[in-house]
């Protein structure tokens, strides 16, 4: 059964808690930080704001589709977030070295990766393992 009288099992609750709270920190880094490059245009600020506004909320339905509506392949969507998430935060340390930047942007990364981890185990793998096609 699928609906909002229906407990979500821990491991589940826990995914759905760390993505958000790292959604979140995405969000305020986006909006706080000063991350635009310094020769961008107007215009293109504006597009790269919308893109990040745009991504956020891909990313926050694919984390509602997997926790409420258990979505397999929206969990596989997250992975690769994740690993582009990684692969960019590597760049970003072997380029700058460890600001404030990539120290926030590591706590999202560690955020999501254990996030994923709860998702893939525990009462979480039944959850999705019984999901209604």
């Amino acid at each position: 059964m699928i609906g909002p009288d229906v407990k979500l099992p821990k491991h589940v609750l826990h995914f759905e808690v760390c993505l958000y709270l790292s959604l979140l920190i995405d969000s305020l880094t986006a909006a706080l930080l000063d991350t635009m490059p310094e020769d961008i245009s107007e215009s293109g600020a504006r597009l790269l704001n919308l893109t990040n506004a745009v991504l956020i909320l891909f990313v926050f339905y694919m984390i509602w589709l997997a926790a409420h509506r258990r979505k397999g392949w929206a969990r596989m969507v997250l992975v690769v977030f994740l690993l582009l998430s990684t692969a960019s935060l590597v760049t970003a340390i072997g380029e700058n070295g460890v600001d404030f930047g990539a120290f926030v942007d590591l706590v999202s990364v560690a955020l999501s990766a254990v996030g994923l981890g709860f998702s893939y185990t525990g009462d979480a793998k039944g959850w999705f393992d019984s999901a209604p096609v």
